[in-house]
């Protein structure tokens, strides 16, 4: 019996933040049921797909999102209902074609993806599968590297570091669940370690420590390593770090104005240089973002000096869009790219971005967002391609925590068959 949608509904939810977002909720016709809740992000690109807002300043100051559940519920509802919930490139391709427009405008990304995502939940239980395992097959499982974000900055904390995230990366250890441990244990000591030099423990959007360090960049750093060594473990070998400066964020007529540090304005160049000295100083082994979205060439000229020693990852250049992957792939601009599913729109999409990477050699890394909810289909979805990485925030904030946990449920369900590592 083919599995089809019966219903389609919607509801307006909060994130982490505080702001609006959509759930969707699909119901098949065997009584299957999948749900899924989408998030939103504060550093964003500019060619990703667009979230739909209502823009009713009495609402949420405009950031309602009752128009996007009404898509949901109407147009996209109708087209939907009784196609075979099992063939999502179908339902994707039918959404993508009904919306019209390049950037999913019209009914919103936050609507499709919604949807999507909950045609993909639904489908996997009318098959009697765990996501991951519907979505990647019978050779999914293998568990990533978390990227955890331990120190915040840039648009997602009112600190004094410009770039947005400091991570640790547990790759020495042999299973997810001891990454996670290590990494609980290196926060906890960072957070020993701030107190005992007077900063401040409270954390920004992505469950990171947000101080208002005296010595800017470096020393978040400085007070990583010293974390990772005093929870017992050993720098580069146990856990590396790696960064997202989001340049975008601090890019302003031509400079990379780094304000809050007060290290003054740079060129591109002078970024690859200050990169350069880092990976030479300190144990990093991935760094997002390193240059602005448009800069193509700053991106280059950074994966020429060092893409053969660590990670170049793409976010905002490529916003998890094949035509921009594909341009970034053959000027060189990165050696890996960040795969957010609300930046291109639809679970299908996604996977072509993916396939994607994998054609060309590249990394690619599944990410959150700085506005969550508990949903942790990402996690599922890891898992499904194999990638090796995830960023999904650091180890405090329970709509981070969820991810975690349901990794390392997965992890225990695989047993003897799992697989851990990039």
């Amino acid at each position: 019996m083919i599995p089809t949608i019966e219903t389609i509904t919607a509801l307006e939810i909060l994130d982490s933040r505080g702001f609006p977002t959509v759930r969707v909720t699909v119901a098949l016709d065997d009584g299957s049921v999948g749900t899924a809740s989408i998030p939103s992000g504060a550093s964003t690109g500019e060619n990703e797909a667009t979230e739909l807002r209502d823009g009713d300043a009495t609402r949420y100051g405009g950031k309602g999102v009752l128009q996007a559940v009404e898509n949901v519920t109407g147009e996209i509802a109708a087209a939907l209902e009784g196609m075979d919930a099992t063939e999502q490139a179908a339902i994707d391709l039918a959404m993508i074609e009904l919306d019209g427009t390049e950037n999913k405008s019209r009914l919103g990304a936050n609507a499709i993806l919604g949807v999507s995502q909950a045609v993909a939940r639904a489908a996997a239980q009318s098959c009697g599968l765990p996501l991951y395992a519907y979505l990647g097959g019978v050779g999914a499982r293998h568990l990533p590297i978390p990227m955890m974000n331990v120190i915040n900055g840039g648009k997602h904390a009112d600190s004094s570091l410009d770039f947005q995230e400091f991570m640790i990366f547990p790759l020495g250890a042999p299973t997810f669940a001891e990454a996670l441990r290590y990494g609980s244990e290196t926060f906890q000591a960072l957070k020993k370690i701030l107190h005992a030099k007077g900063y401040a423990t409270s954390v920004g959007d992505e469950g990171g420590f947000a101080p208002q360090l005296k010595g800017g960049n470096e020393e978040a750093c400085e007070l990583i390593v010293a974390a990772i060594e005093k929870a017992g473990y050993v720098p580069g070998q146990d856990i590396a770090i790696c960064l997202d400066p989001a340049a975008t964020s601090f890019y302003e007529d031509g400079k990379y104005r780094l304000t809050r540090s007060r290290q003054g304005d740079k060129t591109a160049a002078e970024m690859v240089e200050l990169y350069q000295s880092w990976v030479n100083e300190y144990p990093i082994v991935s760094i997002e973002d390193g240059h602005a979205e448009n800069d193509w060439a700053g991106f280059a000229q950074m994966t020429a000096a060092l893409g053969g020693s660590i990670q170049i990852v793409a976010d905002d250049l490529v916003v998890t869009n094949p035509k921009f992957i594909a341009r970034a792939i053959e000027e060189k601009a990165a050696n890996a790219a960040l795969i957010k599913l609300n930046q291109i729109g639809t679970v299908s999409e996604t996977i072509d971005a993916i396939h994607l990477c994998r054609k060309a050699g590249w990394g690619f890394v599944i990410s959150h967002r700085s506005g969550e909810t508990e949903d942790s289909f990402m996690a599922d979805f890891a898992v499904a391609m194999g990638g090796g990485q995830i960023k999904t925030g650091s180890v405090c904030r329970s709509e981070r925590i969820a991810k975690y946990n349901r990794l390392l449920e997965i992890e225990a369900e695989l047993g003897s068959a799992a697989r851990f590592g990039a």
